[in-house]
């Protein structure tokens, strides 16, 4: 059974931003109608968004929505595992990425999600949701205590995927751009980087493949590394083709990659 994550750099479902991306996920599940798990613990559990979601991917792409809610009050380790385990896709929202892995982590969803992965279901998600796929990633979640004295910091994910993630690569948080601070990171801490813009995506296919996705058709990604004491941000090509996931490495990179 194949294995599949899609992450997606940023975008809003109430005005359908990601559409296109939405129906490659659903595409991956190779299901007409599957059913898709919503996880809003980066959130904490917020109705309003659950309900977008629902009228996102339920009404209007005709997936069988539900929802795993974990903060107020939290269902049991085996009620968590069934819905889990009964989901062909489980899309995880955006929001506090701290907070989130903290609770996943208390109540056990980090290790039945690696289950998941390797058991065949689609994994996807936004934000939050993108970041948590990771090593680790670049996250805003201390602007969710302090309005002012906050600063990006980097959130351990589980390790499905290699490298650092930056969603939403294009904008900013309370006025501090992405762009310049994620490269401060990479300097600071080397390995991969992988950015992504609002409204383009990255799937990653059997550990092996992977594709860069836009919904409209301008929203890049890119990969930063460290070369000769400086970071270097390359953009990476949109492909109709499924490319080797080693040409994402930084010596992959420095020996064979040009634009």
């Amino acid at each position: 059974m194949g294995k599949a994550i899609v992450a997606i750099g940023g975008g809003e479902i109430r005005t359908r931003s990601t559409a296109d991306i939405d129906r490659e996920i659903i595409r991956l599940s190779n299901k007409q109608h599957p059913k898709i798990l919503f996880i809003p613990t980066a959130s904490s559990d917020s109705e309003r968004y659950c309900g977008r979601f629902a009228g996102h991917f339920g009404k209007f792409l005709e997936c069988k929505t539900d929802v795993l809610f974990l903060i107020d009050a939290p269902p049991s380790a085996q009620e968590i595992e069934r819905k889990i385990f009964s989901a062909d896709i489980v899309y995880v929202g955006g929001g506090n990425t701290l907070y989130m892995m903290r609770v996943w982590r208390r109540v056990g969803v980090d290790k039945l999600l690696r289950a998941a992965y390797e058991d065949g279901i689609v994994l996807a998600g936004i934000s939050a949701g993108a970041i948590c796929w990771f090593d680790s990633g670049h996250s805003d979640s201390m602007s969710f205590y302090s309005f002012r004295n906050w600063k990006y910091i980097n959130v351990k994910g589980l390790g499905l995927i290699n490298g650092v993630h930056c969603p939403h690569y294009n904008s900013r948080t309370r006025g501090v751009p992405r762009r310049k601070a994620f490269r401060e990171m990479i300097r600071k801490i080397g390995g991969t980087g992988i950015a992504l813009e609002n409204n383009c995506a990255i799937e990653f296919i059997d550990d092996r493949f992977y594709r860069v996705i836009s919904s409209n058709g301008c929203s890049r990604a890119y990969v930063l590394y460290k070369s000769a004491g400086d970071v270097v941000a390359e953009q990476i090509r949109q492909e109709e083709q499924l490319t080797p996931v080693e040409s994402l490495t930084p010596q992959s990179r420095r020996r064979d990659w040009s634009f």
